[in-house]
């Protein structure tokens, strides 16, 4: 989706990183073994997954102000389906509207 993205809004950068709950940093070597995706584990000092009351698989969408616009669960939404990918696209594209 990232490569999709840069090409269809080039001059908007949009950028998807993950972030680990904290208590699970167990996962994250097999987490980024592999992959090009951007991963961060939060911390008690920042605590992230709290102050976005982030439930588990929750994508949090920022506006360009980086303030939360929008939240996506991918538990409920399987990006393997075509309408949930879609959905996902363009909330991120919208996020980046004036």
């Amino acid at each position: 989706m990232q490569q999709e993205l840069d090409a269809e809004a080039p001059s908007t950068p949009i950028h998807i990183l993950g972030v680990n709950s904290i208590g699970a940093e167990v996962g994250n070597a097999e987490m980024v073994d592999g992959r090009v995706l951007p991963w961060l584990q939060d911390t008690q000092e920042i605590a992230a997954g709290a102050l976005w009351a982030t439930e588990h698989f929750d994508v949090v969408i920022l506006d360009r102000w980086n303030v939360p616009f929008a939240v996506f669960n991918l538990l409920d939404n399987d990006l393997a389906d075509p309408g949930n990918y879609a959905a996902l696209k363009d909330l991120l594209l919208e996020a980046t509207m004036p």
